[in-house]
């Protein structure tokens, strides 16, 4: 079963218990709700719509996509009807990357089969956009940094935002930028918030958002100077390998014990986001 939680009136957050703790939401209005993000796997998003329907009795009008990763938009097919919108990236990058890769899942994973990418009917590429689901308004801006067409949520009458990939336990730059995440993540900072919905993981209450953000700028700050540091090296991965997840400050337990595999991920992409090459490695031979 997928967790549920209410976190304000009307306000729901769903985290998935298949893959990486993926996070999604549903803010209803008085005959319609709004889906922010989808599940990883179909069940996962199907029981997402089913509480919707059944327990709440409304149907999903619109999808909100905060970028375009398949853990979190490949499940729009199954809100049939709804309009889906999104940073007008995320209807890129759906095109050039999404409709590919979901080809090669389906051969490789049957469960796929039963999904089609359903592109963004609505974008926008500047500012932000507003919309009033009953009583609630939320207000859309951009947060890239895990992405380029990131994207938050902000529901304004509540103070809670769907924060999208910008925000998780540990950050992730390996398809975007450390520069952009780190204005995003001092945006998220300076908003008078309640509740943080990360993109994959628990929420941050209230009292735990700045010393969260901290955490995350603090993080990206150490592998910089590590990556910096490791570029001085003839072998510069031979340096970085050593930089484990825990020297930044950070757990390898986080997101189900994928944290250090995220981790060295991140070193290896922001050393040729830098450099323009991957770090290279000696080679040490096996008696």
């Amino acid at each position: 079963m997928v967790q549920r939680e209410r976190i304000a009136e009307n306000v729901y957050f769903f985290q998935s218990e298949v893959y990486a703790q993926v996070t999604a939401g549903i803010v209803a209005g008085q005959k319609w709700a709004v889906a922010i993000d989808t599940l990883p796997t179909p069940d996962e998003t199907l029981q997402m719509r089913d509480f919707v329907e059944q327990h709440l009795g409304m149907p999903v009008r619109y999808v909100i996509d905060t970028h375009y990763h398949a853990d979190h938009s490949w499940g729009n097919c199954f809100f049939p009807g709804a309009m889906v919108l999104a940073h007008s990236r995320c209807r890129e990058y759906l095109i050039a990357r999404g409709l590919p890769s979901l080809e090669n899942v389906r051969q490789q994973d049957p469960t796929f089969r039963k999904i089609k990418i359903v592109l963004p009917h609505m974008t926008f590429r500047e500012g932000t956009m507003t919309l009033k689901v009953g009583k609630k308004t939320l207000r859309i801006i951009p947060l890239p940094g895990h992405s380029h067409d990131g994207i938050g949520v902000l529901v304004m009458e509540d103070r809670v935002l769907f924060a999208g990939d910008v925000f998780m336990p540990l950050p992730y730059i390996v398809d975007g930028s450390i520069a952009a995440m780190r204005r995003s993540l001092r945006r998220i900072g300076e908003l008078p918030l309640e509740n943080v919905v990360q993109g994959h993981g628990d929420v941050i209450l209230r009292g735990e958002v700045e010393a969260a953000v901290k955490s995350n700028l603090h993080y990206l700050d150490v592998i910089e100077e590590e990556v910096e540091r490791a570029h001085e090296y003839e072998y510069p991965w031979d340096y970085l390998a050593e930089v484990t997840v825990e020297k930044t400050g950070k757990s390898r337990i986080l997101l189900g014990g994928l944290a250090s595999a995220l981790h060295y991920r991140n070193l290896k992409a922001l050393y040729k986001q830098k450099y323009g090459v991957l770090p290279a490695e000696s080679e040490y031979e096996v008696e």
